[in-house]
């Protein structure tokens, strides 16, 4: 089992940045992928970004490159979004995830084994 707590959502204005944290706990945390999920009002649940057990690859979905960085810190049992470059469009409520591999959280939802309770990410235009 593993049990995910997101933080560090909040209002920023566009072209500001936030970083996201996700505490885990469970002992399994460091042999998991890890990712960041986002839903806008109205709207399914999307792929964000994605980090193998190792840290050593990373994913991002087109519209997040070059401005969204996931890491991950084993040792803190903490996986961290960072976002850069805010859009309005960026705004929804994240979610952080745990899968088996990397490539099960870039094919979607369905590949996500455990799930955060969200934090809530505003941008202002």
């Amino acid at each position: 089992q593993v049990q995910l707590a997101e933080s560090g959502g909040g209002l920023v204005q566009a072209g500001g940045s936030l970083r996201l944290s996700c505490a885990a706990s469970g002992r399994t945390f460091s042999r998991n992928a890890m990712g960041w999920f986002r839903q806008a009002p109205g709207k399914e649940r999307e792929f964000v970004a994605a980090i193998s057990w190792s840290g050593v690859f990373t994913a991002a979905t087109d519209s997040v490159k070059g401005r969204f960085t996931i890491s991950r810190d084993n040792a803190k049992n903490t996986v961290y979004l960072q976002m850069n470059s805010l859009k309005p469009e960026d705004t929804a409520v994240y979610y952080c995830a745990a899968g088996r591999v990397q490539g099960d959280l870039v094919a979607g939802p369905s590949g996500v084994d455990y799930w955060g309770k969200g934090t809530l990410v505003t941008v202002s235009s």
